[in-house]
């Protein structure tokens, strides 16, 4: 069978409140995915580079870039290229099924997920993050295809659910955590002679998770509760690109916050979202989950790894 044709499902489903949590596990492969990705390409040596030039030593025997990259290949090779493929699998379906994907669409579905787990997005390149949803928008349109959801059923969950399509305004913010504010005004003295915020983020910051990403902590927004409150209080009252004074936080430690974008808050109408919540609801009726690995036969798709 080839997905995409053969289904005529006449439904009246009951609306259910899933398509506010749907998107976070597709989001938690994004991160993975693009930072790996991210990873990957800082690694690749340029053409001057020799595979058996020494990167490191350890008693005066050399570990060369040869042997790095042969490891980097065996840890996360696999996957890297299980995107790529999987990304062209889902550019040739929607060239053979006449499939368009709009900015317009992308930008809905990006803005929906961002208020699902705004910290999803961190460390991400916005570009990666966008070609994924594209190519998750490919496969879910493929799929529901032949799937009828009627009017009727879209508009009740629409009325039921409207406060999952009012998106509140978002900040992507970075900070700096550190113990003291003796520590915060020294990293702030240094932020203004020119530091990046980036790199003292990761040479001084205690969260080790943000630290790891130059700060970042994605989009956080009024209801975020993964932050101390005081962060989002700094971060709603900054202007975008500017970096703020140092504020205490309710575990004692201080925090310094920059404000990368600023995302304004907006509500989605019923025709704005329509077509989003018919093809959720769609999805919902297939007997069984499908990833783009299930049209690899169709398109002749082949790798290094096999079967």
């Amino acid at each position: 069978m080839k997905y995409g044709q053969g289904h005529n499902v006449q439904e009246t489903v009951r609306p259910r409140r899933k398509l506010k949590t749907k998107p976070l596990l597709f989001l938690i492969g994004i991160l993975f995915t693009s930072n790996v990705l991210w990873f990957i390409g800082w690694l690749i040596p340029d053409k001057s580079k020799q595979p058996d030039e020494e990167v490191a030593s350890v008693a005066g025997e050399s570990i060369t870039r040869g042997q790095w990259m042969t490891a980097m290949e065996k840890e996360v090779g696999r996957e890297v290229l299980l995107d790529l493929v999987n990304n062209k699998v889902m550019e040739t379906a929607a060239k053979k099924y006449g499939i368009e994907v709009t900015d317009k669409e992308i930008e809905l579905e990006l803005a929906l997920i961002t208020s699902v787990d705004g910290r999803s997005h961190s460390g991400l390149d916005i570009e990666q993050t966008r070609q994924k949803i594209r190519s998750h928008l490919i496969l879910e349109k493929v799929l529901s295809n032949d799937v009828v959801i009627d009017d009727k059923t879209v508009k009740s969950f629409y009325d039921k659910n409207e406060s999952l399509y009012n998106i509140l305004t978002a900040y992507r913010t970075s900070v700096i955590i550190v113990p003291t504010k003796e520590e915060a005004e020294q990293a702030l003295d240094e932020l203004a002679k020119g530091s990046s915020f980036s790199a003292m983020a990761k040479e001084v910051s205690t969260d080790l998770a943000s630290a790891s990403l130059g700060g970042d902590i994605g989009y956080i927004n009024a209801e975020t509760e993964t932050i101390d409150p005081a962060i989002y209080k700094a971060a709603s009252k900054q202007k975008e690109g500017k970096t703020g004074d140092a504020i205490k936080l309710q575990d004692g430690t201080y925090a310094i916050i920059l404000v990368n974008e600023v995302v304004e808050g907006r509500t989605f109408s019923f025709e704005e979202v329509k077509e989003h919540i018919k093809r959720e609801l769609a999805i919902e009726q297939l007997p069984q989950s499908v990833n783009p690995e299930a049209f690899w036969k169709e398109f002749d798709a082949k790798w290094f790894y096999g079967k």
